[in-house]
């Protein structure tokens, strides 16, 4: 019984709520194999099956939970209480009014959004219902995806994804290794080397793995893609066999096997526990910064519409406190009504006055919103310029909700993998000794075209130093773990060492690596490959040079080197090591130190990626120690990695410097200048990246994220383990505020040569440290805050060494700080999804490394450059458009409702309308709303060309700065004085006056006639005054719509409709126009309405101008060819004839000697005297390679070259 007691509480701790806090560990039982006799007690743990689910509905829950979504907008709620009341008592106007519109905004979104969770099942399915091959009973046999279960034993094949987490058993190579890449989970695309352990690589066949008899203990699932713990037990005799698993064990779901023919691994971690899943952010519902400014309008308008209903309920009974103005006599009340209580009947009339100025906040402002953003949404699919002919692909809009939100962004998040690079490196020099190899430039002894202004050297050195550029070559060519695959194509790209002889190519863990190894075949030396522990290379004298592998020192992030002990044919050892400067020089013994020093320095300067390469003779009593020293901490598994790290040190020293290499990442086309642009628009962009920090540094010095003035702030692994984090963040935080407490932030995005440009760099496991403290850290309560504080005075931030989870936590956190700024994501990889769906704004490229991050994104684009045009142009315009239809439709509403207001002081209070149904139903439907729809759709306030080539215009709608309260009570009070005009004109005008020619005046539904028609004048010229792009298109809709309401006034009153009980309108509006004093009063009312409105503004542009309004004067006087150079500065006040000779409109382009107005469209670098363009850093797509900085160009074309 002990025994079941024993099995019973185990049973209880691991399946009761808040399992994971009472277990931290599970076993997995391969093949679900009992232990044997002896062993512990066998527990069948309860997993979750591999089913993956990324969709927000099911089919039972869609309708109460987007119905809950959907009224918990204040709108749609409020409109559902005002269709009821109209249900419930008797009201002015029909439930139809509020009900129908109501309901169609309703179906539509639930169908909307219906059907993109229809696609997400869909995809979910598809990935599901795959098959995969596991191994039962010793057979390879199929099943489902979803059907998979922890314990089994998966097969897999070269080029398939893992379906699962897997710890792997055994692989068809003869070491035990695989070969994995992880893009679509960290971003990169290289090959990893993947281990299985000692005892079970030996198992090649279905028979052979289904007779492993073994147990794993391991963590349970976490998030960390670069963490993994946990031990096998191998039972083979009497004793198990225990060995410790690592990360370089486990597979993970999403990433992919490559050139290996098969692997057996079991499943350990299934369905929404793995690695993968957990890095996953639920998918949530994303609304716009316009969007919440219109909900809290809506708050202070169905407070003013509260405040109204509350005002004429008080004074109607005040009115009729006096029994002389109580009911008339012949509408005497019912005795029902006499029986209710006075606080029932002044209730109903409460509600009644609240349905009656209810127009006030119009569903069908929702209604337009929804369809501007649905149909503004194909001008960005219907861009030509954002068309990839490459690709051959267009951007994609997923959500239209946000398009207004493109104009509001503060932070742009990165990924950098596949977004800002192409992924694609190349071999670019080498400097051996000081003098300079540049591949396929030197020939025979000929420097070919195109070498100008590049060092070179006689390609017939001396002995001596022909020895030392061999003995470096065969470095480079020994010193890596690149492996060579025999195979015609990968990823249908042909890869030949040999140019029409092999089909073979070159992988590896580091594609830098690979570079270098091609590199060197161009320079004359060829890896052949790795057989039986012996390396080949191929000279150039044609011949095979073997070396026998003895050790590898690989590479680490803490050391940034890696080397290798070879044995050459002659007997002699040589300890080849490469690795960044920084750790190189600081053990080299001898070498020219100062010229490769100097070369190293002026490649990183170009934003290239450099190695420094040395070696070291070894005696046979020297390789012993090492090998004595190697063998002794790896066999260590208490701080095993702090052994190797120190037999390592000891073993890298007294170097003999040979020479250094410079390898370039190139960056997509025009990424550097996109970046740039966003600087300048007032964007901060962080680069988030699963990469190493070396790698990511260079891309951002290349990319213009750093530039060579930036100060460079590190935030590292590496530096809180020689100081306390807490000691590191402070010290940093000082040096920030010390400087920007007597700067501005904005300085002009630190292009000033006055302001210090600050870039910070941090690695995942120092945030992790940042944002959870350790609980001994007594000061860990403001770390956060201190770390946001130095982000806020950085120009650009790099985060390396992310998960994707720590992506979106870093997007979380600047959300959430103080200020609220809106953020935008970018990405190409799974490894984005989470900050892409955490992110105000999501943007997927449609990059190499599959959908997941275009199938998650709000937008989808084909290139990186793509984004400058969709946030400075697109973002613009659709921010500009939106913010004026809603000012504009709760003016008008203001301007419609306040008459109907004041004329029930002159109604006795009696819920009377001023206006006839049919104008209360269409003002809002047909009157006015195709105008400012047209006008949210094709207004461009400004050219698109200058958007694009002014990026701080992007800073004069930032941070909502167009529905502001102070905007938004202008419009309001613009309203009321409309209103008040309109309505107490026509009353002053018309008083005690006859208007026809038998002395018969105007009754109540005239003046209302009156009223309306010129409230619908006023409100369409408005926004005539305020349209600044004409078309043909505009012209019909704006006078269409007035004639439609003249045409649809005639045949209202002049037509006996026999479908109507009663017509109080007939003949009503004909009457009123065959007034003369009526034609002027309209006119003379309509004038006076818009009169103040246009006084301000002709005043506040001339007195203060905004920057746009320069730009749209400058515009004009240059008829809308206003060139790219012409300075901000220039544009105010503008210049007289005479002053500036145009010519035949073409502009020079500035020259070095010029003086620029505008510092953030040139930058002075450091020590000159003279201000000069970006110079071009790196080379075109194409490969045409660009001048050093010795023979920059001082010209300057309207995009930064890449």
């Amino acid at each position: 019984m002990g025994m079941d007691f024993s099995t019973l509480r185990t049973l209880i701790s691991r399946y009761c709520a808040g399992e994971e806090n009472c277990v931290d560990t599970r076993t997995v039982y391969i093949g679900h194999k009992e232990p044997p006799p002896g062993a512990e007690a066998f527990i069948q743990q309860r997993f979750p099956d591999n089913r993956i689910v990324s969709s927000k509905y099911t089919f039972w829950n869609f309708i109460p939970k987007n119905m809950f979504e959907q009224f918990r907008r204040v709108a749609n709620f409020y409109f559902l209480i005002i269709f009821l009341v109209q249900l419930i008592i008797d009201t002015p106007t029909s439930p139809v009014t509020s009900g129908l519109p109501l309901f169609f905004v309703i179906i539509v979104t639930a169908i909307k959004q219906g059907y993109e969770d229809w696609l997400r099942h869909k995809a979910d399915k598809a990935v599901n219902q795959c098959l995969v091959q596991v191994v039962q009973h010793g057979k390879v046999s199929r099943k489902h995806s979803r059907k998979l279960t922890v314990g089994d034993v998966v097969y897999v094949k070269e080029d398939e994804s893992f379906p699962c987490d897997l710890i792997l058993l055994s692989s068809s190579r003869d070491d035990g290794t695989c070969y994995v890449t992880t893009a679509s989970l960290d971003g990169e695309s290289s090959h990893k080397t993947y281990h299985a352990v000692q005892e079970t690589k030996a198992y090649k066949t279905e028979e052979e793995v289904n007779c492993i008899h073994a147990t794993i203990d391991c963590e349970q699932p976490q998030p960390d893609l670069y963490k993994f713990r946990g031990n096998i037990n191998i039972y083979m005799g009497n004793e198990p066999v225990s060995r410790s698993l690592a990360s370089q064990n486990l597979l993970l779901r999403g990433a992919t096997l490559k050139n290996t023919e098969y692997i057996y691994g079991v499943a350990i971690y299934t369905g929404m526990e793995t690695k993968m899943a957990l890095n996953y952010q639920s998918k949530s519902q994303k609304r716009s910064a316009v969007e919440k400014s219109m909900n809290a309008y809506l708050v202070v308008y169905l407070c003013i519409l509260i405040s109204k209903a509350v005002i004429n309920t008080a004074l109607k009974y005040v009115w009729q406190a006096d029994p002389n103005r109580d009911e008339p006599w012949y509408n005497g009340k019912t005795e029902s009504e006499r029986q209710r209580h006075v606080l029932i009947r002044a209730f109903t009339d409460f509600l009644a006055f609240m349905v009656l100025f209810n127009y006030i906040i119009p569903v069908s402002m929702y209604v337009t919103v929804e369809m501007q953003k649905f149909l503004g949404s194909y001008f960005i699919m219907w861009d030509d310029e954002m068309f990839d002919e490459e690709l051959g692909e267009r951007a994609v809009v997923n959500t239209s909700d946000l398009n207004e939100e493109l104009g509001q962004v503060e932070y742009v998040f990165t990924d950098k993998t596949g977004t800002l690079t192409e992924n694609n490196m190349e071999f670019i020099e080498c400097c051996v000794d000081g003098n300079v190899y540049v591949p396929d430039i030197i020939c025979n002894g000929q420097v070919m075209p195109g070498a100008a202004g590049i060092d070179m050297i006689d390609t017939s050195p001396g002995p001596e130093a022909r020895e030392r550029e061999e003995l470096f070559f065969r470095a480079l060519c020994l010193c890596h773990t690149v492996q060579v695959k025999e195979e015609e194509t990968v990823d249908g790209i042909k890869h030949g060492i040999h140019q029409g002889k092999s089909s073979s190519f070159y992988i590896s863990s580091s594609p830098d690596e690979v570079a270098l190894v091609e590199g060197m075949k161009r320079l004359g030396f060829t890896y052949l490959r790795l057989k039986d522990g012996q390396m080949e290379i191929l000279n150039r004298e044609d011949e095979i040079e073997r070396f026998e592998l003895l050790e590898v020192l690989t590479f680490d992030s803490v050391r940034r080197r890696m080397s290798v002990i070879v044995r050459s044919s002659t007997g002699e050892l040589y300890l080849f090591c490469k690795g960044a400067d920084s750790s190189i020089f600081p053990r080299v013994v001898s070498g020219k130190m100062e010229q490769i020093k100097a070369r190293v320095e002026r490649n990183a300067v170009e934003g290239l990626r450099t190695l420094c390469v040395a070696y070291r003779r070894l005696s046979p009593e020297q390789y012993e120690q090492v090998c004595h020293l190697l063998t002794r901490a790896k066999l260590e598994f208490q701080d095993q990695d702090k052994l190797v790290a120190e037999a390592y040190d000891l073993i890298e020293r007294d170097l003999i410097l040979l020479g250094a290499t410079a390898v370039e990442d190139r960056l997509q086309e025009k990424a550097a200048d996109t970046i740039e642009s966003l600087h300048k628009a007032g964007m901060k962009v962080w680069v988030l990246t699963g990469d190493k920090m070396e790698t990511a540094a260079a891309t951002c010095y290349a990319s213009k994220l750093f530039r060579r003035s930036t100060q460079i702030l590190e935030l590292t692994t590496k530096r809180t383990e020689e100081q306390s984090l807490h000691d590191v963040l402070f010290e940093l935080s000082r040096t920030v505020l010390r400087h920007y407490g007597s700067m501005p932030r904005d300085a002009s995005s630190g292009l000033s040569s006055e302001y210090i440009d600050y870039g910070l760099i941090i690695d995942g496991a120092t945030l992790s440290a940042v944002m959870r403290p350790s609980q001994e850290d007594s000061n860990s309560g403001n770390y956060k805050e201190i770390f946001l504080e130095i982000c806020r005075n950085c120009s650009a931030v790099l985060c390396c060494r992310m998960a994707p989870l720590q992506k979106a936590q870093i997007v979380k956190m600047i959300k959430s700080s103080k200020e609220h700024p809106i953020t935008l994501a970018i990405g190409d990889g799974a490894n984005d999804v989470s900050m892409i769906l955490e992110a105000h704004v999501g943007i997927g490229i449609m990059g190499k490394e599959g959908r997941q991050a275009v199938r998650n994104s709000d937008y989808a684009i084909p290139k990186f450059k793509h984004l400058k045009k969709m946030l400075l142009v697109h973002g613009h315009y659709y921010y500009i458009r939106i913010s004026e239809l809603v000012q504009y439709f709760f003016y008008k509403n203001v301007c419609f409702i306040f008459p109907q207001f004041l004329y029930q002081f002159f109604c006795g209070f009696s819920q009377q309308p001023l206006y006839d149904t049919a104008y209360l139903t269409l003002y809002n439907i047909s009157f006015t709303s195709l105008p400012i729809l047209l006008y949210s759709l094709m207004e461009q306030h400004i050219n698109m060309d200058i958007l694009k080539k002014e990026p701080t215009l992007y800073r004069d709608i930032a941070k909502n700065s167009l529905l502001t309260w102070p905007i938004f009570i202008y419009w309001t009070v613009l309203g009321v004085y409309d209103a008040i005009v309109m309505f107490f004109g026509a009353y002053f005008l018309f008083d005690n006056t006859t208007f026809t020619s038998n002395g018969q005046m105007f009754g109540n539904w005239t003046f209302g006639t009156l009223v309306f028609t010129v409230l619908v004048f006023t409100v369409t010229f408005k926004l005539a005054l305020d349209t600044h792009y004409w078309t043909w298109i505009n012209h019909f809709v704006i006078w269409g719509s007035l004639v439609f309401f003249v045409v649809f006034s005639l045949l209202w009153g002049g037509i006996i409709w026999p479908f109507l009980n009663y017509q109080r309108m007939y003949y009503v509006f004909m009457q009123m126009l065959s007034s003369g004093p009526a034609w002027l009063s309209i006119i003379l009312l309509i004038t006076a309405s818009l009169l103040p409105d246009v006084v301000k503004k002709v005043f506040w542009r001339a007195l203060w101008p905004t920057t746009t309004e320069r730009i749209q004067s400058a515009d004009k006087l240059y008829k809308g060819q206003l060139s790219e150079f012409t300075p901000l500065a220039a544009l105010h006040p503008p210049p007289r004839a005479g002053d500036h000779q145009r010519g035949s409109g073409t502009q020079r382009n500035p020259q070095r000697s010029d003086t620029p107005n505008k510092k953030v469209m040139f930058t002075r670098w450091q020590r000159a005297p003279d201000y000069r363009t970006f110079t071009p850093l790196l080379r075109f797509t194409d490969g045409s390679r660009l001048s050093r900085p010795g023979n920059a160009s001082s010209g300057a074309g309207p995009e930064t070259s890449v």
